[in-house]
């Protein structure tokens, strides 16, 4: 056997499989696995039992590896935390420069796992330091990855197990004062950000300069001396998970988020482009599997939908629902809050943490609605899809430009669109072009009987740029966007809530042509078209377009009487009312 790799653990169910998977990938197989446990009381030992994994009995990281070095065989003996996974070809990368450059011990770069600026920054930083260091002393405050010879192992006599932090670094100084130190360049280790999210960066990045400063005098220092007790700031603990089914979601998560991030410890879950749009905004967001309808000829296409619902479902629910149940583990929420998201309703029963549901989707199931009697179909669809997602939530607040009666007024409250800062701050007048909006790339024939027109038509979501006779087609950009829309005569959109709301608030009557069999969007453009903001079609005609084009001035006059809006300060202060009650 060529290596031994050994794994002191304690509790850690959500961490470990994602490990020994990363191990298992590798193309190098020369090697053992060493799981030393100190007594988990979940099914740690089951799962490295499953892995194939020996398990010995742990303790202390000290003891654990001690005692991990004793059940096994190998020539040469990797240390790893049971928070890391392993980067492709690690194994084999890691072993070829360690014995190439005839080391004695070595430690490994890392990278975190997670988006956020700071903790990229940080742990650049910290490579960078390990490496300006390691030749004039060896070293390895916090560092998660460390090779070494069972040889020079047992010329030290292993980990000091009297220590009960710091035994990382005294280690690599006494291997290092007998042979040759270096820190890996080829390697890299994958980290867990989880000492951060649950301390905050300022506390961790203190303790482990402190004691790197008490390591390079020369001193010794003990867990009791840094307080390494990793509680949490006295702030609200908060999961905010949000749909990434277009964007609506997102821009709505984003605005509430800048409020809740401000007094509150918030970790946030999203998929697909809410994900990578709020990653690029907030600390601490996690990429989670979601749910996405399959559109064709501007038409949802259930059944299709379905299958890649159902295809997608196994692999996203096991690991969403493992990465927000250890982050949750870690962090300990008091509290979470679901924009129509689904993993986050289950995590919710699980942990039996209160649930507010906050969304414009609960329309569908908390109001009494006056629908037409040939949209059952869809309606029952729809209202099975929102049931299904969001079960017996503690509050649910719903945000909409439409009223109906509320079957629970008890339990349940309107609130005003959510807007961003960047719409309420525009000056809007009535420009000449129309401004034309689809989430989803196929409705085609409207562009026909669009290019039948004199008038100028600037069009975003078909994936295309330029001009096309009066079509100027153009790439989402924000500027752009908000720029158009406020110097639009009008809109034409499909039936999604949030540009209806931001066209709403900005004066700017609506033409909708929802999304087929998309419940939700005709619901939308029923109550558009019946407080007489706009006009709904479920088919464009020419002279549907040319009807809509001439009562403008009627319909702007009815969104000025009939839309109110309060600059968000409603809602804010009920999530904080909430906060405070259920956290």
């Amino acid at each position: 056997m060529k290596l031994s790799i050994i794994i002191p653990t304690f509790n850690e169910e959500s961490y470990l499989p994602h490990l020994l998977e990363s191990i298992k990938r590798q193309d190098f197989s020369d090697y053992e696995v060493i799981v030393a446990d100190a007594g988990s009381e979940d099914s740690t030992r089951d799962i490295a039992q499953e892995w194939g994994c020996k398990v010995v009995e742990g303790g202390l990281p000290s003891v654990g590896r001690n005692r991990g070095t004793e059940a096994s065989s190998g020539k040469y003996l990797l240390f790893l935390d049971s928070d890391v996974i392993l980067t492709r070809d690690y194994l084999e990368l890691c072993l070829d420069e360690f014995e190439k450059r005839d080391l004695g011990i070595a430690i490994t770069q890392i990278a975190p796992l997670s988006d956020s600026f700071l903790n990229k920054i940080t742990h650049d930083f910290a490579n960078f330091f390990m490496k300006r260091v390691e030749n004039i002393k060896p070293h390895g405050a916090g560092c998660y990855g460390i090779i070494t010879t069972r040889k020079l192992h047992n010329e030290v006599e292993g980990f000091d197990e009297d220590l009960d932090f710091g035994e990382d670094t005294d280690y690599i100084e006494r291997i290092g004062a007998i042979s040759q130190f270096k820190v890996l360049r080829s390697p890299k280790l994958l980290v867990s950000t989880r000492r951060v999210q649950e301390e905050g960066l300022r506390n961790v990045a203190f303790k482990y300069a402190k004691s790197t400063f008490y390591q390079f005098r020369g001193k010794q220092i003990t867990a009791e001396d840094l307080d390494y007790t990793f509680g949490h700031p006295d702030q609200k603990r908060i999961l905010y998970s949000v749909c990434g089914e277009g964007m609506g979601h997102a821009i709505r998560g984003r605005v509430l988020l800048n409020h809740l991030t401000k007094n509150n410890e918030v970790h946030i879950f999203a998929s697909d482009r809410a994900y990578d749009y709020l990653a690029a905004h907030f600390d601490n967001v996690y990429e989670i599997g979601g749910f996405n309808t399959v559109y064709e000829d501007n038409t949802v296409q259930n059944t299709k939908t379905f299958i890649k619902g159902m295809k997608d479902l196994p692999g996203d629910l096991k690991n969403s629902l493992r990465l927000m149940y250890s982050v949750a583990k870690a962090v300990k929420p008091q509290i979470i809050i679901s924009d129509f998201e689904f993993y986050s309703n289950l995590l919710s029963k699980i942990l039996r943490v209160p649930l507010i549901s906050l969304d414009n989707m609960h329309v569908l199931t908390q109001a009494e609605l006056d629908v037409p009697k040939k949209y059952r179909t869809d309606r029952i669809a729809a209202e099975s899809v929102v049931r299904s997602f969001i079960q017996l939530p503690t509050v649910s607040i719903i945000t909409s430009y439409f009223y109906p009666p509320l079957k629970h007024p008890n339990k349940t409250k309107y609130f005003p669109p959510v807007l961003r800062d960047a719409i309420m701050e525009l000056e809007p007048h009535n420009g000449e072009h129309v401004l034309v909006y689809q989430t989803s790339d196929s409705n085609w024939r409207l562009l026909d009987i669009l290019k039948e027109f004199d008038d100028e038509f600037i069009v975003y979501g078909f994936h295309r740029e330029g001009r096309d006779e009066n079509l100027l087609f153009k790439p989402f950009n924000e500027d752009d966007f908000f720029r158009d829309l406020s110097q639009a005569r009008a809109v034409i959109s499909n039936g999604g809530f949030t540009l209806i709301s931001e066209a709403l608030y900005l004066g700017k009557p609506v033409l909708s042509v929802p999304v087929k069999k998309q419940f939700e969007q005709t619901l939308n453009a029923l109550y558009l078209d019946r407080l007489g903001y706009g006009e709904f079609h479920e088919d464009l005609e020419r002279d549907d377009i040319e009807n809509f084009l001439s009562h403008l001035e009627k319909y702007r006059k009815n969104i000025q009487l009939g839309f109110k809006h309060d600059h968000n300060q409603s809602i804010l202060d009920e999530l904080d009312h909430l906060i405070d009650k259920y956290a």
